[in-house]
């Protein structure tokens, strides 16, 4: 008998990944500028400084983009993030990294790229981590009235 062994894509779970964005989606609204085209927001984290810039606002959705305005050490690339805000699903997601195109939900492995297999997930994850961080200690001023004034 010869053993086949069965290579199996990968399978984002939805739910753990839907979750994680919600949860971004809130992160991001205490973070961010006031939404208007170009706004900004000044982040000092770690003796490193990142600034959140509104791109683009229409109706459902708001663009930002995330970077990183100082440098901690030349060896370590400066962070850049473009993140869509969905506002009537309520979720936020990485969109772009690095300049680079568009986040695929999965990748083969291996591959040129050498993207992992679960890239997108990581990198919003990465994105959590990183709002986290800020809201707990970063040197920002938040906004509290995420629900604009409803409540």
């Amino acid at each position: 008998m010869s053993d086949i062994a069965i290579v199996r894509d990968y399978v984002q779970s939805l739910p753990k990944y839907i979750t994680l964005c919600e949860r971004n989606y809130l992160r991001a609204l205490k973070l961010l500028p006031p939404e208007e085209h170009g706004a900004q927001r000044a982040i000092e984290l770690a003796n490193v400084h990142y600034v959140i810039e509104v791109q683009e606002c229409a109706k459902y959705t708001t663009d930002i983009i995330i970077r990183q305005t100082s440098s901690s050490s030349v060896f370590f690339p400066s962070l850049h993030l473009a993140v869509r805000l969905y506002h009537d699903a309520k979720v936020a997601e990485v969109i772009h990294h690095d300049y680079h195109q568009r986040i695929k939900p999965s990748y083969r492995y291996p591959n040129p790229n050498m993207h992992q297999k679960d890239e997108k997930y990581q990198i919003n994850a990465f994105l959590a981590d990183w709002f986290m961080a800020c809201l707990e200690s970063g040197k920002v001023p938040l906004n509290w009235d995420v629900n604009n004034g409803l409540v």
